[in-house]
């Protein structure tokens, strides 16, 4: 476990646990390791964090004046060295290695440089799929379909028999609202109608009937890309979306609940009616103004927006709304999905009524797409169609992921190492009431809320000076996204390195 001092030797912390203090000294800045008596899920793994410079270091700054000169760069953090970080830790160019619980925005499911997705590429089949790669629409390799039979739909969530690859999370839920919308016109049309003459030739000039104006509904705080189409349901930062013009689609009040849950029964029950009575309200409302809601589509934890949550109940209630007006339920587990909450699934969670009708995946997955029942796969060729549809490259890591959380039971893992961290935010917030509440989450797939905007960026900078690699969401939480391999050893790492960061907040 890596920490920054001013310089010198100074008595060794107690962290309950057989540690081994090296001290070298890099100009000013000294530093720890704490090695532990226990085993990671990726042999070659650091011990614990180290951090030489200051971060970011003066080789990222360099290499930042550069790509600066051709390109925009302000979300730039650091640079990375891809060959030194492995299992839960990233290296740097400047030679700091930091334990990652951010893991490249939530999409690294088995951590950096697994030694069983290398040796994928010993296959030099594996390698071909990756140098040839096709236009998938029009021409998939023979091995395609068994692939994504074997692959995608063993995984699936249940119910859904279909599947639609795409190449990130954006596209996949922009192309998901095309299926909406064409499932929705073929309900009204009947199944043996066809397209009619004005149809075809209004469609070609923006117009009605060809281009009915259809509605997705969406929530506050909700992210679903930055894309044109998705951007329209996307609603958790002005930067996204200023400037770029948006289709008038109705949106409805997400649940704000009050923490501790167990204390507040009652007000988040009722804020779950307000919400849902909305949503209700939303649906009438665009309806009757000839904007039918063709489709919602609702995150199980709003990540972008602040990782707000809602419950079970909620999700129940709002699968059946939807039937009852004729939506699409589109759960989207862009972030969720490929296993962060202990389920491989978020939507597991809720026991809902019966299947949702469209979910969406990429992060986790590797590569894009959604899942859906079969009545919204389109009749006609080329109605949701682009040049790659997917990767045939990213489908063999997801296999290898796949086999590697099989084998290693990593939904265990993470609800074993999730309910370490939880019960460490817990205490956390509890032992500072003045700078944190609302510690929430299911599996690792948690975050903690700080009473500023500032003190939140502020804890992230300073656990950056730590060793540990951690973001925000929404205006003023941390989230905490590790990789699948993410054991209790880390948890441990994380929580006491936050803690000695707060003790040091003034």
């Amino acid at each position: 476990m890596a920490q920054l001092c001013g310089g010198g030797v100074t008595p060794a912390i107690n962290f309950g646990r057989l540690c081994l203090k090296q001290w070298w000294k890099s100009g000013s800045i000294c530093q720890n390791i704490y090695i532990r008596n226990v085993s990671s899920l990726v042999v070659g793994e650091p011990d614990g964090p180290s951090v030489k410079t200051s971060i970011p270091g003066p080789k990222s700054k360099q290499l930042l004046d550069e790509l600066s000169a051709i390109q925009q760069t302000g979300s730039v953090q650091l640079f990375v060295d891809y060959d030194r970080s492995i299992g839960n830790y990233i290296a740097d160019v400047d030679g700091n290695v930091l334990l990652d619980v951010y893991t490249q925005i939530s999409s690294l499911p088995l951590g950096y440089n697994h030694p069983d997705l290398l040796k994928l590429l010993d296959n030099p089949f594996n390698v071909k799929a990756i140098v040839n790669r096709p236009a998938l629409g029009v021409f998939p390799g023979s091995d395609w379909p068994k692939k994504v039979k074997n692959i995608l739909l063993d995984v699936a969530p249940k119910g859904l028999s279909h599947v639609t690859t795409m190449m990130c999370g954006s596209c996949s839920n922009e192309n998901a609202f095309k299926n909406i919308f064409i499932w929705y016109r073929k309900t009204q049309r009947g199944e043996n109608i066809d397209f009619t003459e004005d149809e075809r030739s209004s469609c070609m000039i923006n117009q009605s009937p060809g281009s009915p104006p259809l509605s997705i509904l969406s929530f506050k705080g909700a992210f679903h890309g930055r894309t044109l189409g998705a951007l329209s349901t996307t609603h958790s930062k002005y930067i996204h979306k200023i400037d770029v013009p948006a289709f008038d689609w109705p949106i409805a009040s997400f649940p704000e609940y009050k923490y501790p849950l167990e204390e507040h029964k009652s007000e988040n029950e009722a804020e779950d009616r307000r919400c849902l009575a909305e949503v209700e309200d939303r649906i009438t409302e665009y309806n009757k103004h000839g904007k039918n809601v063709a489709g919602v589509i609702v995150e199980p934890i709003q990540a972008e927006g602040g990782d707000n949550a809602a419950s079970p109940e909620f999700f129940q209630q709002l699968q059946r709304i939807c039937k009852k007006y004729g939506c699409a339920f589109f759960v989207d587990e862009v972030q969720t999905g490929g296993g962060p909450t202990g389920k491989m699934w978020c939507h597991e969670h809720f026991n809902l009524d019966s299947p949702p009708d469209i979910v969406s995946f990429s992060k986790k997955m590797q590569l894009g797409g959604y899942y859906m029942k079969e009545e919204f796969s389109p009749s006609q060729p080329y109605r949701v169609f682009n040049t790659w549809m997917g990767d045939p490259g990213k489908l063999l890591l997801l296999q290898g992921v796949l086999s590697v959380i099989k084998r290693d039971s990593l939904l265990s893992v993470v609800q074993k190492s999730g309910e370490k961290l939880l019960n460490g935010l817990y205490d956390l917030q509890k032992e500072f009431p003045a700078l944190l509440f609302a510690a929430r989450g299911r599996g690792t797939f948690l975050a903690i809320s700080c009473t500023s905007t500032k003190l939140r960026d502020d804890l992230v900078n300073r656990l950056k000076q730590k060793g540990i690699q951690s973001g925000g969401c929404g205006e003023y939480s941390i989230r905490i996204r590790p990789a699948l391999i993410f054991q209790t050893q880390h948890a441990e790492i994380f929580l006491d390195q936050f803690r000695q960061v707060l003790r040091e907040t003034k």
